[in-house]
């Protein structure tokens, strides 16, 4: 094999195995690119085709991950998101409820409780779903082996 060939085979291995390291598909559809030019080197095709050959296997591959559901990353809001917020899926206790509104100790403190809409006022145990400012919005806990966060 020509060492022309060989650079894109190591190229794409170095690609793929940074794509471990990463967990996101993008360098596995440039290392695609790259094997594609190595294929096109064993064909016979110049140096500057392999680099366009590289280049458009690559950005076409990329483009079609990012159709993909692959290639979409949902968002989520802070407040709502537990990979940000530590108390989002945590449990406590509301004793009583006014107007779908309470006041509860959590992690040492009197928290304002915002109960969710069609959510039951008697289930005691809930869930926190979102922090909005210092108000914790909650749902009924489903998990009847849940821990329960208190003081």
């Amino acid at each position: 094999m020509a060492p022309g060939g060989l650079f894109w085979w190591i190229g794409a291995g170095v690609l793929v195995v940074l794509e471990l390291l990463s967990g996101t598909f993008y360098l596995l559809m440039i290392a695609l690119g790259c094997v594609a030019a190595a294929l096109a080197h064993l064909a016979g095709a110049p140096a500057d085709v392999q680099f366009a050959v590289a280049a458009v296997v690559a950005l076409a591959a990329v483009l079609l991950l990012r159709r993909s559901r692959f290639g979409r990353r949902t968002r989520k809001e802070a407040s709502r998101n537990p990979d940000v917020n530590l108390d989002i899926g945590q449990t406590l206790a509301v004793p009583a409820w006014h107007e779908r509104r309470a006041r509860a100790d959590y992690r040492g403190a009197a928290w304002d409780v915002e109960l969710t809409a069609g959510e039951p006022e008697d289930a005691h145990l809930y869930e926190i779903t979102e922090l909005r400012g210092s108000c914790l919005v909650v749902v009924a806990a489903r998990h009847s082996n849940t821990r329960t966060t208190t003081a």
